[in-house]
């Protein structure tokens, strides 16, 4: 099985423009998620893929590999099928360009799933964990997703999912962190589908892969991630480079 990682760089994020050329202790933050990727020793290649001349030169002049996309693209998902649609490649994890502390234990476990799914049921794997704080619970900033007993997801929203009308009920609040794990051809089915309207409400491109029928395989995970998406997130992600 031969297993790559692609990183969908945009340089005109909507919340935080340029974040991901910002400095983070003396490096871009696009080039530590980088140079983390690589060192999980997980994947035999990885690659930047983006649309900005400044984040492409930014990896290929400190020796990293990056790809730039020919077409516009409205999802990471659409970035990384261009960018792979004629690899030899089996199984293609998506790695968000700001999430520069990359932890390798998950990683794997995503990769496991499709090493064990022998009949292929599983097109997707992606990653979640358990949040108890109400606050972070109706952030929609947080993506919620919900899951059956087998472990597949059936929703995703930036709503509080399920709706806690009976408090007591029990229900775990989990929360979607973006490292998706593809077959490559439920990517490139993907790139081929036009968005639907749930993923055209909610912004979320994981949904267009529900509403065509995909099974992603949800994996429980005790390691938070930790994104840049504010220059909040910034300045705590420079603490922790420094500490």
């Amino acid at each position: 099985m031969k297993i790559i990682a692609v990183i969908p760089a945009r340089y005109a994020s909507t919340r935080f423009p340029a974040k991901l050329m910002q400095d983070l202790g003396g490096k871009t933050v696009i080039r530590r998620t980088y140079e983390a990727a690589v060192k999980t020793n997980l994947f035999d290649d990885v690659f930047v893929v983006t649309d900005s001349d400044l984040i492409f030169d930014e990896i290929i002049s400190n020796g990293g590999k990056a790809i730039m996309s020919v077409k516009e693209h409205e999802s990471g998902s659409d970035r990384i099928a261009e960018a792979i649609e004629n690899m030899e490649v089996d199984l293609v994890i998506n790695v968000q360009g700001d999430e520069p502390f990359i932890n390798k234990e998950p990683l794997e476990e995503l990769i496991t799933i499709f090493k064990n799914d022998s009949e292929k049921k599983v097109d997707l794997g992606s990653l979640m964990f358990q949040i108890t704080d109400k606050e972070e619970i109706n952030n929609p900033n947080n993506v919620k997703v919900i899951i059956d007993q087998q472990g597949f997801a059936l929703y995703f929203s930036r709503s509080v999912i399920p709706f806690p009308r009976d408090e007591n009920a029990g229900v775990r609040y989990m929360k979607h962190i973006g490292i998706y794990a593809f077959r490559k051809q439920a990517l490139l089915d993907f790139y081929n589908l036009p968005m639907l309207s749930l993923e055209a409400s909610e912004k979320l491109e994981q949904l267009r892969y529900l509403e065509y029928g995909k099974r992603i395989k949800m994996v429980e995970t005790t390691h938070g991630s930790i994104g840049i998406d504010t220059k909040e997130d910034l300045e705590k992600a420079r603490k922790l480079i420094t500490n």
